[in-house]
């Protein structure tokens, strides 16, 4: 008999480890997919943010033309271009811009 309780009491144990288990998946999927969506909406927020300054950067004359190409965003100067990850191309165009305005 106490064998049995032994064994019940192993089971419940492992049963409740189990469940503790799978909260802490799901509650990593879910923290995983927030974070993943919160990623994506923060991009979102940079790709329109450098397509409004590209746009403001064309009709001031200082770029011919702007995009992404390869992953990169592509600003199209008269005698150059210039290549640039998201982030530096927002730099670039913003400091192209104020300084355009001194």
């Amino acid at each position: 008999m106490e064998e049995n309780m032994d064994h019940n009491m192993d089971e419940n144990m492992h049963e409740d480890m189990h469940e503790d288990m799978g909260e802490g998946i799901d509650e990593g999927i879910d923290e995983e997919l927030y974070q993943h969506r919160l990623d994506l909406e923060l991009e979102t927020i940079s790709l329109n943010q450098l397509h409004e300054l590209g746009n403001q950067a064309v009709s001031l004359g200082l770029v011919a033309g702007h995009g992404y190409r390869g992953g990169q965003y592509e600003l199209l100067h008269k005698d150059k271009v210039v290549l640039l990850p998201p982030p530096e191309a927002i730099a670039y165009l913003d400091t192209l811009i104020k300084n355009a305005g001194q």
